[in-house]
């Protein structure tokens, strides 16, 4: 089993091999996409994204005592948000499948391609357009 990071210039990087959009188009799509999760987030909406999972922002309670795991001091907490995020069912069946020894089951043969069609940059926003390819379309 591997514990190694797959970072945002990684995922960059594996979409950039699978569409052939160009990196400074995917890393906007992106930021965009990220900027809108935390917009979300911040404004107490839930986020579901269907096959993956749901994000959200649960209330915790205060407490007036509470104790710094670090320190041992005793201290009162006040409520606060709390950033979620619950896997999906398929997500779920899919973790399911791992082990040490057979390593991550899931295969990426039906991710669909994409091109850029457009891009606009107004009022310091850029509005990209994309043309989805459907997998096993033959392109």
């Amino acid at each position: 089993m591997t514990n190694e990071k797959f970072t945002k210039a990684d995922i960059i990087d594996s979409l950039y091999q699978k569409t052939g959009m160009s990196p400074k188009d995917i890393r906007t799509i992106m930021d965009l996409f990220i900027v809108e999760l935390k917009d979300a987030l911040l404004r107490q909406q839930i986020i579901e994204l269907r096959g993956f999972g749901t994000f959200e922002v649960k209330v915790r309670k205060g407490r007036p005592k509470a104790r710094n795991p670090k320190t041992g001091e005793t201290i009162s907490v006040r409520s606060h948000g709390s950033a979620i995020f619950r896997p999906g069912r398929e997500l779920k069946q899919a973790a399911w499948n791992i082990s040490d020894e057979t390593g991550i089951s899931h295969t990426s043969e039906d991710i669909p391609k994409a091109e850029v069609t457009h891009t606009e940059e107004t009022s310091g926003k850029t509005r990209v357009s994309l043309n989805v390819i459907p997998s096993g379309s033959g392109t």
